[in-house]
């Protein structure tokens, strides 16, 4: 709900004269809207003017600026500017160069805007007119289809070729073939509630999403069942790919665009699923674009552009632009190092340490016993979060299951000539930077220092050297966690079971066989913690709730030693070797 304003009569007015208060270095007001400050010494230039409708921010005054429009003409919510603030806006960005009026294709705009184009060429300012139709979703017939997100990709076309000193004829050319090589469609979660308003101006039924909508508060075309993002991704990209433009290029500029409700974060995971599909349709991405650029007020929804590249219009999408809401230097970018050239140093900065026969015997028994512990985990995350979020934030399934895939990338990526103490090392420096939080930080040392004691250069690793090194773990955590047995943590299941490993290898036990005895300690001890009180972390504060339900950290420690005993007795029969 739009809530902070007076009078809801005057919401547009207001936040514009908030907006020229906050930008008053770079902008200046006039009536209807904004004008760019001048360069010093820049010659005259093509005035580029942009403009429809208030609730769209950053479009349109948030535009303005060197490399975007010159000008922005902002109406009331959701409604066309009139032809006097066109008139306006347009006469104090002439330069004597020409001026473009750019809008989406709306009735009340088509009319303004034109009637203002009338008369200024009445008075001797060459005007021209480029109305953007990106929007699939609205007709077949181009010519009909309404303007949405895909205004930020034909205002940055011809901003861009103005600022090159391209004369009018040229940047209304450049203009056209823009709009005519973008399209766009769009999806809404929820409707956008006007200032004043009790409610929205539509609203999608429970579980479904509306399919093409508008920005002015029209409702998609049609509602179809919430997706999850690897399928939504793949409805936008198949819908904008089917209207791809005849004789279209294979490059494109994307503009993954906000509607005022849905956080960045989502856009950017959503991001995540539509790259791969692009890349797999044979297209090239060029500098895209993720984040709000067209909204709609408080609108839950999104949508996807691309505008089709030829040369002339990949120059303009990757020109320099400055502006209130958005920037791009191409300068700093450049001078950085490529994410590739990093990898390739860092790949040969690493050096694998040499490695006897042994370590690298436990080095396979490591990455065997992590490829297990991923498959567990992801099976018991359910189970993890639900013990966790009845004094914690449920979140200890996910944490875990974050940290063995990275660790099972880490020790997957590493080459068979590597010992068990690189192999581990790997793993817990990956375990603690993906999984984040006290728990991955906790394992990530503990399994470096169980790697660590076990090192790369013993000719064999015996039982009493795998006790050692599970004491490492246990100490690692211990120092770094600052708990202690009785404390409700995963200690409660760790120690117990470091104690009994060590008194079975001590009394004559095969490795396997000690594990195992060790693995049912540790789930005992595990299931016990329900009738302790936790004395730290983040579950204390809720101690008494907690009371009755095992520690998840315990439970998942049990459950990952029982899975690490399987994998050892399942590859003893074959080795022969105690690792």
């Amino acid at each position: 709900m739009t809530t902070i304003h007076d009078d809801p009569e005057e919401f547009a007015e207001d936040q514009l004269a908030g907006w020229l208060a906050l930008h008053g270095d770079r902008v200046r007001g006039v009536h209807g809207g904004a004008v760019a400050l001048p360069t010093e010494g820049a010659p005259p230039q093509v005035a580029v003017v942009v403009g429809g409708g208030s609730g769209h921010y950053p479009a349109f005054c948030g535009l303005v600026g060197p490399g975007f429009a010159t000008g922005a003409v902002v109406g009331n919510v959701f409604t066309s500017p009139s032809a006097a603030q066109v008139y306006s806006v347009a006469k104090a960005a002439d330069q004597g160069r020409g001026v473009v009026l750019s809008f989406g294709n709306y009735a009340g705009d088509t009319m303004n805007f034109g009637l203002a184009a009338e008369r200024l060429r009445a008075e001797g300012v060459d005007t021209r007119i480029v109305v953007v139709t990106d929007d699939v979703a609205s007709s077949d017939e181009v010519a009909q289809r309404r303007g949405i997100a895909g205004d930020f990709s034909v205002f940055k076309a011809m901003g861009a070729a103005a600022a090159d000193g391209a004369d009018l004829d040229t940047v209304e050319r450049l203009g056209n073939a823009a709009n005519a090589a973008t399209r766009t469609i769009g999806v809404a979660f929820s409707g956008c509630t006007m200032p004043g308003a009790t409610g929205p101006l539509f609203s999608v039924p429970d579980g479904h999403l509306g399919l093409g909508l508008g920005i002015h508060g029209e409702p998609g075309i049609r509602d179809v069942p919430v997706l999850p993002a690897t399928d939504l991704a793949q409805l936008l990209v198949e819908r904008v790919l089917a209207a791809r433009p005849d004789g279209a290029s294979t490059r494109v500029a994307p503009v993954l665009n906000g509607l005022g409700d849905t956080k960045y974060e989502e856009l950017f995971l959503l991001w995540g699923r539509v790259l791969p599909l692009l890349t797999a349709a044979g297209l090239e991405v060029v500098e895209p674009e993720v984040g709000e650029l067209v909204t709609s007020l408080d609108m839950g929804g999104c949508s996807l552009t691309l505008q089709w590249l030829d040369d002339d219009l990949e120059r303009l999408w990757r020109a320099d632009a400055y502006t209130p809401a958005y920037r791009k230097l191409r300068a700093p970018v450049a001078a950085l190092v490529p994410a590739t050239a990093v990898q390739e140093a860092e790949a040969e900065a690493t050096v694998v340490p040499e490695a006897t026969d042994a370590s690298r015997r436990a080095a396979d028994a490591a990455r065997a016993a992590v490829a297990a512990m991923d498959e567990l985990l992801r099976e018991q995350e359910e189970t993890l979060g639900r013990i966790d979020a009845v004094a914690g934030d449920g979140d200890h399934g996910r944490g875990m299951v974050k940290g063995i895939g990275a660790a099972r990338r880490a020790v997957e990526q590493t080459g068979r000539e590597a010992g068990v103490a690189f192999v581990l090392g790997r793993a817990g420096d990956a375990w603690a930077a993906s999984a984040g939080g006290t728990s991955g930080v906790l394992w990530g040392a503990a399994l470096e220092a169980f790697g660590r004691a076990l090192g790369d250069d013993r000719e064999t690793v015996a039982p009493a050297d795998v006790v050692d090194a599970a004491q490492a773990f246990a100490d690692s955590i211990v120092q770094l966690g600052r708990a202690s047995r009785g404390d409700k943590t995963l200690l409660d299941a760790l120690l117990p079971f470091v104690d009994e490993l060590r008194a079975a290898v001590e009394q004559g036990a095969a490795l396997p066989e000690a594990w195992q005895v060790a693995a049912r300690t540790a789930v005992e001890q595990a299931a016990a913690t329900a009738d302790l009180t936790p004395r730290v972390g983040r579950a204390r504060p809720l101690a008494e709730k907690s009371k009755g339900t095992p520690d998840a950290g315990a439970t998942s420690m049990g459950m990952v030693l029982t899975r690490v005993g399987e994998v050892l007795a399942a590859r003893a029969p074959k080795e022969g070797v105690v690792a």
